[in-house]
This record gives structure tokens, sequence and C-alpha cells, in this order.
């Protein structure tokens, strides 16, 4: 079996899903204003920049939950996916080295429940609340022509002084990669996990070997990493490239804008989850590493003489966050 080949028999064509996002941005670069563009140049990378003045830069994302929601759906228990909601975007957001704002949310559902739509909301507050940001309106649509169940998905603005920027273009070889450690699959390659696990009791813990039921295991949030990296990028330490760890794995480190490869020869504990996964659907590593984030959420990537001070302020939030590897000539991102 090929790298990608479980994920795709699961339902998701990776390769298909890079083409048809070519396709939109060929056709979204037609777009005639009549002025000059305001977009800052950020090629493939994890939010969008555009010009407001000489100085300032609005940073965009959008992104949803996907298939977690299914899960969600399958226990009944909706308040924690809009924590997942604002985490997938503002994750994206401070990446370039922006503060991430205010969000807006988009549900999209069969038909309203209220009581579902509360325990979103109860999420949403909460996501809102870790990473610091506003949620002053959002959208409620009832599809059931369309839908069956529901969507959550959001939009989330921050700002960031153009010359502060982050795309990864000051790395260098030698510059050491920081790892912060992921709360487990976190909200991608919930299609592959479903399809492993499909017939075990999410109410219970095969071999006694996650710690709790599997169902708690998947409905745990994303976790948001705002305030430790905007306390890192407001401190004196040189961050290079910071990379939002998600489908595509650490592979994501190859959306920065440098030319350079990345060695990772000390890498974060994998939960257990992973191994489940695995074992079930007889998945090889390269594919595991390329759906999962396998345990590692975040890299920030800094100047190799400030990777004690990066790991100290890190370890305030994370005790486990640790150098998972070095930048290196070359390109890719190779494993020891």
């Amino acid at each position: 079996m090929t790298a990608s080949d479980a994920y795709a028999k699961a339902g998701v064509d990776q390769g298909a899903a890079d083409s048809a996002v070519a396709a939109l941005v060929r056709a979204l670069g037609a777009i005639e204003l009549g002025r000059p563009s305001r977009q800052v140049p950020l090629p493939g990378h994890y939010a969008s920049v555009i010009r407001i003045d000489e100085r300032t830069g609005i940073a965009l994302s959008t992104d949803g939950v996907g298939t977690k929601l299914l899960v969600a759906e399958q226990l009944g228990r909706f308040d924690t996916v809009g924590i997942d909601c604002v985490a997938m975007n503002v994750n994206d957001v401070i990446c370039v080295g922006a503060e991430p704002l205010a969000m807006l949310d988009y549900i999209a559902i069969e038909r309203a429940d209220p009581e579902v739509c509360e325990q979103i909301g109860v999420g949403l507050a909460r996501g809102a609340e870790l990473a610091g940001v506003e949620i002053p309106g959002g959208e409620l649509a009832q599809l059931g022509d369309m839908v069956r169940g529901f969507d959550v998905a959001g939009a989330c603005f921050g700002t960031v002084a153009l010359d502060a920027v982050i795309d990864g273009s000051a790395v260098r070889p030698g510059d050491a990669i920081v790892g912060l450690p992921s709360s487990g699959i976190h909200s991608n390659g919930y299609t592959l996990t479903r399809a492993a696990l499909k017939g075990l009791p999410l109410d219970e813990d095969p071999e006694g070997r996650l710690g709790r039921p599997i169902g708690d295991v998947l409905l745990e949030p994303t976790e948001i990493y705002v305030k430790p990296v905007l306390e890192l990028l407001r401190s004196t330490v040189d961050v290079r490239g910071l990379a939002h760890i998600t489908s595509g794995g650490l592979g994501n480190l190859e959306r920065l804008a440098a030319e350079v490869g990345y060695e990772i020869d000390a890498p974060l504990p994998v939960p257990p989850i992973f191994a489940l996964i695995q074992e079930r659907a007889g998945v090889p590593d390269e594919e595991m590493h390329d759906v999962f984030n396998m345990g590692c959420g975040f890299c920030a990537v800094v100047a190799a003489g400030d990777e004690e001070a990066a790991v100290e302020t890190l370890r305030r939030h994370y005790p486990d966050a640790q150098r998972i590897g070095r930048t290196v000539e070359g390109s890719s991102v190779r494993r020891r």
C-alpha cells in the first residue's frame, strides 16, 4: 500500500484535493481590480495578509472542523467542536506573526436545533477565551435540502505589522525546530480514523491502552497555541518560521518560504491513539506521518542561538516542548 492509499480508500483523495485547490487559485488569480493588489505575497502559506496602510496588514484565514463532526453526532456531544473551529483558524493566523483579534462562525444545519446550537456555542465561546479573540457575529443556515446533520466553519482575522510578517524566508540551515505537543488527533484525518476504528465501541477503551474511552480521545479539542506563540513573538527570541501541523504532518514545514530541509531527530512522543489507528487500518508509517500530526501540533523555527530561550519560554505553557530537529542544507522533511 503506497502513501495516501488508505486515506483515499477511506474517502479522501489528497491528490484530487490539491488539484482542485490549484484550479480555484488559477480562477481567483484572474480577478481584475482596476488597482494594484493589496495582497502580501505569501504563496502556500497558512494565512493571507492584506495591506491596509503602509505599516499594517490584516491576516485572514478560514477553516472548519471536518468529519470530526460525525463523531460528535454519533456520541451526541457537541460542546467541544466549537473549540476545534476556533483552533483551526487562529492557529493558522498566528503562523504569519499576526495577533488574532476576532472570528466569525458559520453553521450549516439540516434544521435548527436550539440544544445542539447552544452546545456548539459553548465550545465557540471557550475557544474564543483560550485564543483571546471575539466572536461578534456569524451565520446559521438551515439547509435541509442540502445538508444531513451539520457543518461548522469559521473565518478569523488579526493584525500584523508589515515589517514583522513571518513567512519563513529568514530561516537558515542550522536553525532549531521547536515542537509543541498536540492534544491528540486535532481536526485532521478523521475520515481515515473513523474507517480504522469502525466497529469499536466508543464508550470503551480497547485493551486499556488509551487510558479513557475512545470517544473521549476522538473528541479531545484541537489545541490552541495562540497565547504561548504570541509570548514567544514578544520575547527577544529570533522567530524565523511558524508552522501549524495539520494534515500533511511535519510536511507543513515546507510551506515556509525557506530554501532549506528539515531534519527531525528528536520527535515528540506519539499518543497511543495513532498506534491503534495504524494497526487497525494497516497504514504504513509514511502515510501516518502524511495524514496526522503524530503528537506535534505546532512548530517554531528559531535562530540556533535562541534555542534555549525559545524552549524555556514555551515550556511555561507546554512542559513537554522541545527541540525536535534542525534545518539543514537541501529540501524536504527527513525523519531519523
